[in-house]
């Protein structure tokens, strides 16, 4: 008879629901990285603006301060985003520690369950071998019990016989 594991239902359960958080992490390292990128958008529009704003007719200083001031503000923005996405990334990471220790632990016991397995089935087969080898031992001294009786009944018929 084969090992089957009593509680293989639910390590596939938890596995599949590992495997779910792991795509919940990685979506919110994709967040993460979006929000990343938009800061950089921002601050190079904030270098360029800068920029322009130096070569720009001096009546359009006050317009290019307010578009800077904007875009500071902007960033500002996009940082707190980025703390609370980085926040829940480190979340939803937790989840997954949780999740993956609860799946370790079902695989461990399963390992074990299955190397008890084994010992038992090698122990059943050495004492199922030890009757037989028994059995062999038993039957051979029996034949050679009648066959010692046979040739002493002979023995005797030939004694008895002259």
């Amino acid at each position: 008879m084969a090992f089957r594991y009593r509680l293989q239902k639910i390590l596939e359960i938890r596995i599949k629901k590992k495997e779910e958080q792991l795509q919940i992490v990685i979506k919110a390292q994709e967040e993460v990285n979006r929000i990343e990128f938009l800061i950089i958008e921002n601050l190079n529009q904030i270098k360029s603006s800068t920029a322009q704003m130096r070569q720009a007719d001096p009546m359009m200083y006050e317009q290019f301060d307010n578009f800077i001031k904007h875009l500071w503000e902007e960033d500002k923005k996009l940082q707190e985003q980025k703390q609370e996405a980085i926040n829940e990334l480190n979340k939803q990471k937790d989840i997954l520690r949780i999740k993956e220790q609860e799946v370790n632990v079902l695989e461990k016991h399963k390992e074990h369950l299955k190397e008890e397995y084994i010992k038992e089935q090698k122990a059943l087969e050495l004492k199922e071998l030890n009757e037989i080898g028994s059995q062999k031992f038993f039957m051979k001294n029996r034949e050679k019990k009648e066959l010692e009786e046979f040739e002493e009944y002979i023995e005797n018929l030939k004694n008895n016989g002259n």
